[in-house]
């Protein structure tokens, strides 16, 4: 598969001053190729001493998930990308089935391989410090990640190689050094809601998945899962000792309350922070430029595990 075309990803607000984006095709564990781009971090640059000038390693990468039917080119992930880009480097990809990247969803089930590809791309190009920011779909698949990946199992868990456009491969270190997880379901097959009903219907029915792959743009698995994988109530304690942030709107339409909550308890004491953001809705085209602000300013301040 082919890199995705720079031409596709609006540049940061400082062009001259910074290296443009670079694009890249992943290869996951499982083979799927995973379209990504990578923009460096904007904060301070051209000033004496800024991040951007001492290098990868000085500064904290985020790595961006987006949410079912979501890609890299969507505009509500540019403009987080662009937020989160004032503080850090900002990874964003398409998980398969979105986007240019191969392969079909599995709506959260082997999208895990894509998160860890991209963590494992952002140290490869010199960022010790990672940390994953994931929205609905992409909030429950950094919250598996952060469990199954961590510093001391990820050598012996998968092995990721990048085909990245200058041609370099081989990389380790797919694990994440803090989690944010926004507008997340807190376990699986929830019917709860209208919403979440028309995507039962979207993911489960033929008819419905024609609506998917050319309504929505997303190419859908017709496989059940087997095994069915760890839920996200069941991920959340075995992230520690990395720092959790959950983030959830109170006029969500897909996930109520319960759902966080339900998370947050299952963390234990300590074990995650929880934002309860009034009037916000669901996911990245909820969450505005001040709640992604925050949000980073938590990414880059959260202690190392």
């Amino acid at each position: 598969m082919s890199s995705a075309s720079e031409g596709r990803f609006l540049s940061s607000s400082v062009p001259l001053l910074t290296p443009p984006p670079r694009c890249a095709t992943l290869l996951t564990d499982d083979g799927v190729p995973v379209e990504a781009v990578y923009e460096p971090c904007t904060a301070g640059v051209g000033t004496p001493g800024d991040a951007a000038a001492e290098g990868p390693a000085a500064t904290p990468a985020i790595v961006v998930a987006h949410g079912f039917t979501g890609s890299a080119d969507r505009p509500a992930v540019r403009r987080a990308a662009r937020v989160f880009a004032q503080r850090a480097a900002v990874i964003t990809f398409s998980f398969r089935g979105h986007g240019r990247s191969g392969g079909r969803s599995t709506v959260g089930d082997r999208e895990v391989l894509d998160l860890a590809a991209a963590v494992a791309w952002a140290r490869e190009l010199g960022h010790s410090r990672v940390v994953t920011v994931g929205f609905s779909m992409g909030g429950s698949v950094v919250l598996r990640h952060g469990a199954l990946y961590t510093a001391e199992s990820v050598a012996g868990h998968t092995a990721v190689r990048v085909q990245a456009r200058e041609g370099r491969t081989g990389s380790e270190g797919a694990h994440s050094d803090a989690v944010v997880s926004v507008s997340a379901p807190a376990r699986w097959y929830y019917r709860g809601t209208a919403p979440m009903r028309r995507l039962h219907w979207v993911v489960t029915r033929p008819s419905g998945r024609l609506v998917g792959r050319f309504g929505l743009r997303t190419r859908i698995a017709t496989e059940d899962w087997d095994p069915v994988p760890l839920s996200p109530v069941a991920a959340v304690p075995l992230i520690a000792p990395a720092p959790l942030l959950l983030v959830h709107g109170d006029r969500d339409p897909y996930f109520p309350l319960d759902h966080p909550r339900m998370l947050a308890e299952a963390a234990g004491p300590g074990g995650a922070e929880l934002w309860l953001e009034r009037g916000m809705g669901h996911a990245e085209n909820a969450a505005d430029d001040a709640l992604l602000a925050r949000i980073a300013d938590w990414a880059t301040a959260a202690p190392p595990a």
